[in-house]
């Protein structure tokens, strides 16, 4: 296999505010997605990993008319998918074990669960709501009152370390603590057979964070617009703050990094 300047071998993009910017055409640079093509063309890996699910991450793809696609995606920050032509199929038994094991802790914790989403229903003028994913889901009014709804979900369920929050601005849910955009990736480098040596991440909000460290990845970039907790994280791990938004900064990254 070709080598990039930087020896990455593996590229995971976040999307919205991290390559994707709503409400600007396109909503992908242009030169990004050529160098994303460029990149796949010599060999790299790439996979967007995202919180979106599979229906609207396909839709905002389809809707930017990009013109190229990822290798892999990583769904709700934690289901892993393949392409296959232009369909994305389970990898397996990553998501059959995720599954079965969210399943398993939220039917576990059902009653504590339950009262909890009481308890900040009211308390908090803010909308909770059930999904596919989570027996808990939260939209804030605002980051502060977010801020204040994470903190009191993280008080209640400090008997339960096995549960996380799952945060991107004023959105919430739940989720095992063994799932994250971070271990969907080391689970994609264990199948690839690809260290974090010659992987490079890119993201921007809270829901990165998991996977914005060393432990995942050699190269760190994220752009102008991303949220204080990933500069922290990017700086002190050595990373490359860029000093342009979204798609504009991760791409130049990529060039300040050689890749």
């Amino acid at each position: 296999m070709s080598q990039s300047p930087a020896d990455v071998r593996l590229v995971s993009t976040d999307f919205d505010g991290t390559i994707h910017e709503d409400f600007v055409r396109p909503g992908i640079p242009a030169a990004l997605q050529r160098k994303l093509a460029e990149l796949q063309r010599i060999g790299v890996v790439w996979v967007i990993n995202t919180g979106r699910d599979m229906t609207s991450l396909m839709e905002s793809l389809d809707k930017a008319d990009i013109c190229v696609r990822p290798d892999y995606v990583v769904l709700v920050e934690r289901e892993i998918y393949r392409r296959d032509g232009r369909q994305y199929v389970p990898v397996e038994p990553w998501n059959s074990q995720c599954a079965r094991e969210h399943a398993e802790l939220f039917a576990r914790l059902e009653e504590p669960l339950a009262v909890l989403k009481e308890r900040l229903t009211n308390q908090y003028r803010a909308q909770f709501y059930e999904d596919t994913y989570s027996p808990i889901c939260a939209v804030g009014s605002d980051n502060a009152q977010m801020d204040q709804i994470e903190a009191a979900i993280r008080d209640l369920t400090r008997a339960h370390p096995e549960i996380e929050t799952v945060r991107n601005s004023v959105y919430l849910r739940l989720a095992h603590r063994g799932y994250s955009k971070g271990t969907a990736l080391a689970e994609l480098q264990r199948l690839l057979r690809i260290a974090p040596e010659y992987t490079l991440v890119a993201g921007d909000h809270l829901n990165d964070l998991p996977m914005m460290d060393r432990i995942y990845a050699r190269y760190l970039i994220s752009p102008k617009n991303c949220v204080p907790p990933v500069r922290t994280k990017v700086r002190l791990h050595g990373g490359y703050l860029a000093s342009r938004s979204a798609g504009l900064g991760i791409l130049e990254g990529f060039d300040a990094l050689g890749v």
